[in-house]
Protein backbone atom coordinates (compact mmCIF):
# COMPACT_ATOMS: atom_id res chain seq x y z
CA UNK A 1 0.00 0.00 0.00
CA UNK A 2 0.74 3.28 -0.90
CA UNK A 3 -1.28 5.59 0.19
CA UNK A 4 -1.01 9.53 1.41
CA UNK A 5 -2.12 10.98 4.05
CA UNK A 6 -1.39 14.69 4.28
CA UNK A 7 -2.69 15.71 7.86
CA UNK A 8 -2.93 19.58 8.92
CA UNK A 9 0.03 20.38 7.41
CA UNK A 10 1.34 23.95 8.83
CA UNK A 11 4.24 25.83 6.93
CA UNK A 12 5.64 29.08 7.94
CA UNK A 13 8.34 30.98 6.33
CA UNK A 14 8.97 33.60 9.60
CA UNK A 15 5.61 35.26 9.95
CA UNK A 16 4.60 34.38 6.55
CA UNK A 17 2.44 31.21 6.71
CA UNK A 18 2.64 29.24 3.54
CA UNK A 19 0.48 26.35 3.84
CA UNK A 20 -2.14 26.65 6.21
CA UNK A 21 -3.52 23.11 8.23
CA UNK A 22 -3.29 21.69 4.46
CA UNK A 23 -5.07 17.80 4.75
CA UNK A 24 -5.62 15.79 1.81
CA UNK A 25 -5.70 12.08 1.29
CA UNK A 26 -4.00 10.11 -1.90
CA UNK A 27 -5.48 6.79 -2.53
CA UNK A 28 -2.96 3.90 -3.39
CA UNK A 29 -1.96 4.06 -7.00
CA UNK A 30 -4.05 7.42 -7.87
CA UNK A 31 -2.98 10.23 -9.71
CA UNK A 32 -3.63 13.78 -7.93
CA UNK A 33 -2.59 17.01 -9.73
CA UNK A 34 -2.08 19.79 -7.11
CA UNK A 35 -2.62 22.85 -9.96
CA UNK A 36 -3.22 26.36 -8.89
CA UNK A 37 -1.48 29.74 -9.85
CA UNK A 38 2.14 30.60 -9.03
CA UNK A 39 3.00 31.40 -5.00
CA UNK A 40 -0.20 28.84 -3.94
CA UNK A 41 1.71 26.80 -1.80
CA UNK A 42 1.63 23.64 -4.36
CA UNK A 43 5.46 23.31 -4.41
CA UNK A 44 6.18 23.86 -0.87
CA UNK A 45 3.65 20.94 -0.03
CA UNK A 46 5.51 18.51 -2.57
CA UNK A 47 8.81 19.72 -0.98
CA UNK A 48 7.61 18.51 2.32
CA UNK A 49 6.11 15.65 1.30
CA UNK A 50 9.29 14.45 -0.14
CA UNK A 51 11.33 15.71 2.91
CA UNK A 52 13.29 18.65 1.01
CA UNK A 53 11.26 20.74 3.69
CA UNK A 54 10.02 20.21 7.29
CA UNK A 55 6.46 21.32 8.08
CA UNK A 56 5.83 23.53 11.28
CA UNK A 57 3.49 21.60 11.89
CA UNK A 58 1.15 18.81 10.81
CA UNK A 59 2.10 15.23 9.42
CA UNK A 60 2.82 12.83 6.67
CA UNK A 61 1.69 9.64 6.41
CA UNK A 62 2.89 7.05 3.35
CA UNK A 63 1.65 3.42 3.65
CA UNK A 64 0.72 4.03 7.08
CA UNK A 65 3.87 5.22 8.18
CA UNK A 66 4.46 8.66 9.96
CA UNK A 67 6.92 10.30 7.32
CA UNK A 68 7.07 13.40 8.77
CA UNK A 69 10.67 13.01 10.23
CA UNK A 70 12.24 10.92 7.58
CA UNK A 71 14.99 11.83 5.72
CA UNK A 72 14.18 11.77 1.83
CA UNK A 73 15.72 8.24 1.07
CA UNK A 74 14.08 6.44 3.30
CA UNK A 75 10.39 7.61 2.22
CA UNK A 76 10.17 5.02 -0.01
CA UNK A 77 9.54 7.90 -2.94
CA UNK A 78 10.80 8.99 -6.51
CA UNK A 79 10.53 12.64 -7.62
CA UNK A 80 10.92 14.55 -11.17
CA UNK A 81 11.28 18.03 -11.26
CA UNK A 82 10.88 20.83 -13.61
CA UNK A 83 14.43 20.75 -15.32
CA UNK A 84 15.54 17.38 -16.92
CA UNK A 85 18.07 16.74 -14.69
CA UNK A 86 19.92 14.06 -16.45
CA UNK A 87 23.21 13.80 -16.16
CA UNK A 88 25.49 14.89 -19.51
CA UNK A 89 28.13 12.71 -18.73
CA UNK A 90 26.42 9.36 -18.42
CA UNK A 91 24.75 7.50 -21.02
CA UNK A 92 20.73 7.22 -21.31
CA UNK A 93 21.27 3.83 -19.78
CA UNK A 94 23.51 5.04 -16.90
CA UNK A 95 20.97 7.91 -16.38
CA UNK A 96 18.14 5.17 -16.05
CA UNK A 97 20.41 3.28 -13.84
CA UNK A 98 21.76 5.92 -11.82
CA UNK A 99 19.07 5.34 -8.41
CA UNK A 100 19.55 1.41 -8.67
CA UNK A 101 22.91 1.82 -7.80
CA UNK A 102 23.03 3.96 -5.28
CA UNK A 103 20.72 1.15 -3.90
CA UNK A 104 23.62 -1.53 -4.30
CA UNK A 105 21.36 -3.32 -6.47
CA UNK A 106 22.60 -6.62 -8.27
CA UNK A 107 23.68 -5.80 -11.87
CA UNK A 108 21.23 -8.18 -13.77
CA UNK A 109 18.22 -6.98 -11.63
CA UNK A 110 19.58 -3.19 -12.89
CA UNK A 111 19.55 -4.06 -16.70
CA UNK A 112 15.86 -5.60 -16.32
CA UNK A 113 14.61 -2.61 -14.38
CA UNK A 114 16.28 -0.33 -16.87
CA UNK A 115 14.81 -1.82 -19.86
CA UNK A 116 11.61 -2.54 -18.42
CA UNK A 117 11.33 1.63 -17.93
CA UNK A 118 12.71 2.64 -20.95
CA UNK A 119 10.32 0.05 -22.66
CA UNK A 120 7.25 1.77 -21.09
CA UNK A 121 9.15 5.59 -22.37
CA UNK A 122 9.82 4.30 -25.40
CA UNK A 123 13.37 5.25 -25.51
CA UNK A 124 14.49 1.67 -25.42
CA UNK A 125 16.86 2.66 -28.86
CA UNK A 126 18.62 5.32 -27.06
CA UNK A 127 20.22 3.31 -24.07
CA UNK A 128 23.73 3.75 -25.91
CA UNK A 129 23.25 7.85 -26.28
CA UNK A 130 24.32 10.47 -24.29
CA UNK A 131 21.73 12.97 -23.43
CA UNK A 132 23.39 15.67 -25.65
CA UNK A 133 22.43 14.00 -28.72
CA UNK A 134 18.52 13.70 -27.38
CA UNK A 135 15.55 16.45 -27.97
CA UNK A 136 13.93 17.75 -25.09
CA UNK A 137 11.19 16.04 -24.55
CA UNK A 138 13.44 12.27 -25.03
CA UNK A 139 15.59 14.01 -22.01
CA UNK A 140 12.61 14.30 -19.96
CA UNK A 141 11.31 10.59 -20.76
CA UNK A 142 14.66 9.47 -19.65
CA UNK A 143 14.50 11.71 -15.95
CA UNK A 144 11.24 9.86 -15.33
CA UNK A 145 12.02 6.36 -16.18
CA UNK A 146 14.91 6.81 -14.24
CA UNK A 147 12.07 7.55 -11.26
CA UNK A 148 10.38 4.46 -12.52
CA UNK A 149 12.98 2.24 -12.52
CA UNK A 150 13.28 2.17 -8.70
CA UNK A 151 10.00 1.08 -8.61
CA UNK A 152 8.85 3.85 -6.05
CA UNK A 153 5.86 3.71 -3.58
CA UNK A 154 5.12 7.38 -4.30
CA UNK A 155 6.08 9.05 -7.74
CA UNK A 156 6.16 13.21 -7.14
CA UNK A 157 6.60 15.38 -10.02
CA UNK A 158 7.17 19.26 -10.00
CA UNK A 159 5.62 20.98 -13.24
CA UNK A 160 7.78 18.09 -15.56
CA UNK A 161 6.42 19.42 -18.77
CA UNK A 162 6.64 23.24 -18.68
CA UNK A 163 9.72 23.30 -20.48
CA UNK A 164 8.97 21.68 -23.34
CA UNK A 165 7.21 23.21 -26.45
CA UNK A 166 3.14 22.72 -27.31
CA UNK A 167 3.04 19.61 -29.31
CA UNK A 168 6.08 17.82 -26.77
CA UNK A 169 3.74 18.65 -23.67
CA UNK A 170 0.59 16.95 -25.68
CA UNK A 171 2.64 13.80 -26.89
CA UNK A 172 4.16 13.39 -23.13
CA UNK A 173 1.19 14.18 -21.46
CA UNK A 174 -0.61 10.89 -23.39
CA UNK A 175 2.75 8.80 -22.99
CA UNK A 176 2.63 9.46 -18.60
CA UNK A 177 -0.69 9.14 -18.13
CA UNK A 178 -0.46 5.53 -20.27
CA UNK A 179 2.78 4.83 -18.56
CA UNK A 180 1.73 5.79 -15.28
CA UNK A 181 -2.14 3.55 -15.45
CA UNK A 182 0.31 0.57 -16.53
CA UNK A 183 2.99 1.21 -13.31
CA UNK A 184 0.47 1.43 -10.90
CA UNK A 185 2.39 4.21 -8.54
CA UNK A 186 0.58 6.68 -6.42
CA UNK A 187 1.33 10.35 -7.86
CA UNK A 188 1.19 13.70 -7.01
CA UNK A 189 1.67 16.14 -9.84
CA UNK A 190 1.99 19.75 -9.20
CA UNK A 191 1.52 21.84 -12.26
CA UNK A 192 -0.04 25.46 -13.26
CA UNK A 193 -1.42 24.17 -16.48
CA UNK A 194 -5.30 23.08 -16.04
CA UNK A 195 -5.04 21.37 -19.15
CA UNK A 196 -2.69 19.05 -17.87
CA UNK A 197 -4.52 18.67 -14.11
CA UNK A 198 -7.41 18.32 -16.58
CA UNK A 199 -5.88 15.94 -18.64
CA UNK A 200 -3.80 13.54 -16.58
CA UNK A 201 -5.07 13.18 -12.96
CA UNK A 202 -7.63 10.98 -11.22
CA UNK A 203 -8.73 13.81 -8.76
CA UNK A 204 -7.37 17.35 -8.66
CA UNK A 205 -7.04 19.88 -5.81
CA UNK A 206 -7.33 23.22 -6.48
CA UNK A 207 -4.92 25.06 -4.07
CA UNK A 208 -4.84 28.78 -3.39
CA UNK A 209 -3.43 31.12 -0.93
CA UNK A 210 -1.82 28.21 0.96
CA UNK A 211 -5.23 26.03 1.09
CA UNK A 212 -7.01 23.72 -1.32
CA UNK A 213 -10.21 25.79 -2.00
CA UNK A 214 -11.32 22.49 -3.53
CA UNK A 215 -10.98 18.89 -4.70
CA UNK A 216 -12.79 16.48 -6.81
CA UNK A 217 -12.69 14.51 -10.43
CA UNK A 218 -11.76 16.75 -12.97
CA UNK A 219 -15.10 17.34 -13.86
CA UNK A 220 -16.59 17.56 -11.15
CA UNK A 221 -14.28 20.85 -10.57
CA UNK A 222 -15.15 21.92 -14.03
CA UNK A 223 -18.97 21.76 -13.73
CA UNK A 224 -19.68 22.43 -9.97
CA UNK A 225 -16.66 24.91 -8.85
CA UNK A 226 -16.78 25.02 -4.92
CA UNK A 227 -15.53 28.74 -5.00
CA UNK A 228 -15.38 31.92 -7.30
CA UNK A 229 -11.63 31.31 -8.03
CA UNK A 230 -11.52 27.92 -8.96
CA UNK A 231 -14.32 28.42 -11.71
CA UNK A 232 -12.14 31.72 -12.83
CA UNK A 233 -8.81 29.10 -12.83
CA UNK A 234 -10.37 25.95 -14.25
CA UNK A 235 -11.82 26.10 -17.58
CA UNK A 236 -10.72 28.25 -21.26
CA UNK A 237 -12.23 30.79 -21.79
CA UNK A 238 -12.90 30.85 -17.48
CA UNK A 239 -16.08 30.71 -16.51
CA UNK A 240 -17.98 34.24 -16.41
CA UNK A 241 -19.16 36.02 -13.02
CA UNK A 242 -22.05 38.24 -13.52
CA UNK A 243 -23.42 40.40 -10.80
CA UNK A 244 -27.21 40.37 -10.73
CA UNK A 245 -30.18 41.18 -8.39
CA UNK A 246 -32.37 38.15 -6.92
CA UNK A 247 -35.80 38.74 -5.79
CA UNK A 248 -38.65 36.21 -5.11
CA UNK A 249 -36.16 33.80 -6.20
CA UNK A 250 -36.01 34.50 -9.65
CA UNK A 251 -32.80 36.97 -11.32
CA UNK A 252 -33.74 39.08 -14.90
CA UNK A 253 -31.24 39.77 -17.07
CA UNK A 254 -32.90 40.99 -20.42
CA UNK A 255 -35.73 38.48 -21.49
CA UNK A 256 -34.38 35.77 -19.15
CA UNK A 257 -35.49 34.72 -15.90
CA UNK A 258 -33.29 32.21 -13.40
CA UNK A 259 -34.10 30.55 -10.35
CA UNK A 260 -31.48 31.84 -7.88
CA UNK A 261 -30.38 30.96 -4.46
CA UNK A 262 -31.72 33.31 -1.39
CA UNK A 263 -29.48 32.53 0.93
CA UNK A 264 -27.32 36.06 -0.06
CA UNK A 265 -27.70 39.67 -0.19
CA UNK A 266 -25.43 40.35 -3.40
CA UNK A 267 -25.41 37.14 -6.13
CA UNK A 268 -23.17 36.82 -8.83
CA UNK A 269 -24.26 34.12 -11.88
CA UNK A 270 -21.17 32.07 -12.79
CA UNK A 271 -21.87 31.08 -16.38
CA UNK A 272 -19.59 29.23 -18.48
CA UNK A 273 -19.06 30.65 -21.97
CA UNK A 274 -19.87 27.02 -23.78
CA UNK A 275 -23.33 26.39 -21.96
CA UNK A 276 -24.67 29.39 -23.28
CA UNK A 277 -26.28 29.57 -26.67
CA UNK A 278 -26.86 32.03 -29.23
CA UNK A 279 -31.29 32.70 -29.30
CA UNK A 280 -32.81 32.20 -32.89
CA UNK A 281 -34.66 35.47 -32.14
CA UNK A 282 -32.50 38.16 -30.52
CA UNK A 283 -34.17 37.12 -27.30
CA UNK A 284 -32.85 36.14 -23.30
CA UNK A 285 -29.76 37.54 -21.80
CA UNK A 286 -28.28 40.46 -23.78
CA UNK A 287 -24.64 39.85 -24.91
CA UNK A 288 -23.08 42.90 -26.66
CA UNK A 289 -20.52 41.36 -28.71
CA UNK A 290 -16.82 43.55 -29.20
CA UNK A 291 -14.45 40.91 -31.05
CA UNK A 292 -15.26 37.85 -32.50
CA UNK A 293 -12.33 35.34 -32.85
CA UNK A 294 -12.31 32.22 -35.11
CA UNK A 295 -10.96 29.18 -33.28
CA UNK A 296 -11.36 26.71 -35.56
CA UNK A 297 -13.55 24.77 -33.76
CA UNK A 298 -15.55 27.49 -32.50
CA UNK A 299 -15.76 31.07 -32.21
CA UNK A 300 -14.70 32.75 -29.34
CA UNK A 301 -16.86 36.03 -28.54
CA UNK A 302 -15.60 38.95 -26.21
CA UNK A 303 -18.33 41.34 -25.02
CA UNK A 304 -20.37 42.18 -22.28
CA UNK A 305 -23.73 41.20 -20.35
CA UNK A 306 -25.12 43.91 -18.59
CA UNK A 307 -22.30 46.44 -18.94
CA UNK A 308 -19.81 43.13 -17.14
CA UNK A 309 -17.39 41.71 -19.36
CA UNK A 310 -17.53 37.95 -20.60
CA UNK A 311 -16.62 35.66 -23.07
CA UNK A 312 -18.97 32.96 -25.03
CA UNK A 313 -18.39 30.44 -27.18
CA UNK A 314 -20.47 30.27 -30.80
CA UNK A 315 -20.33 27.91 -33.17
CA UNK A 316 -17.86 28.44 -35.88
CA UNK A 317 -21.31 28.55 -38.54
CA UNK A 318 -22.54 31.38 -36.17
CA UNK A 319 -23.42 34.55 -38.43
CA UNK A 320 -22.06 37.18 -35.42
CA UNK A 321 -20.24 40.72 -36.20
CA UNK A 322 -18.72 43.05 -33.61
CA UNK A 323 -20.19 45.55 -32.30
CA UNK A 324 -23.75 43.63 -32.39
CA UNK A 325 -26.19 42.49 -30.03
CA UNK A 326 -27.31 38.95 -29.61
CA UNK A 327 -29.32 37.45 -27.42
CA UNK A 328 -28.17 34.10 -25.37
CA UNK A 329 -30.35 31.42 -23.78
CA UNK A 330 -28.95 29.31 -20.68
CA UNK A 331 -29.48 26.42 -19.07
CA UNK A 332 -30.85 27.07 -15.24
CA UNK A 333 -28.81 23.72 -14.59
CA UNK A 334 -25.98 24.10 -15.52
CA UNK A 335 -24.86 27.73 -13.91
CA UNK A 336 -23.54 28.45 -10.73
CA UNK A 337 -24.46 30.96 -8.13
CA UNK A 338 -21.59 33.05 -6.06
CA UNK A 339 -22.03 34.72 -2.67
CA UNK A 340 -20.19 37.83 -3.77
CA UNK A 341 -19.36 38.98 -0.27
CA UNK A 342 -17.33 35.08 0.88
CA UNK A 343 -17.03 33.74 -2.77
CA UNK A 344 -18.11 30.55 -2.15
CA UNK A 345 -20.60 28.94 -4.57
CA UNK A 346 -24.46 28.33 -3.15
CA UNK A 347 -26.65 25.59 -3.85
CA UNK A 348 -28.51 25.61 -7.03
CA UNK A 349 -32.16 27.00 -6.48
Amino acid sequence: MADIVIDRVVKEFGSFRALQEVSLTVNDGEFVALLGPSGCGKTTLLRIIAGLETQTSGRVVIGGQDVSNLAPRKRGLAMVFQNYAVFPHMTVFENVAFGLRMQKAPAAEIKRKVERAAALLHIETYLDRYPAKLSGGQRQRVAVARALAVEPAVLLMDEPLSNLDALLRLEMRTELKAVLREAGTTTIYVTHDQTEAMGLADRIAVMYGGKIDQIGSPLEIYATPATRFVGGFIGSPPMNFIKVQCSQGMAKIGDASLPCPMTAQSLELGLRGEDASLSANGSGIPFDVRVVEPMGSHLLLTGSIDGQPARIVAPPTAKVNAGERVGLTVDPTRVTWIDSATGRALARA
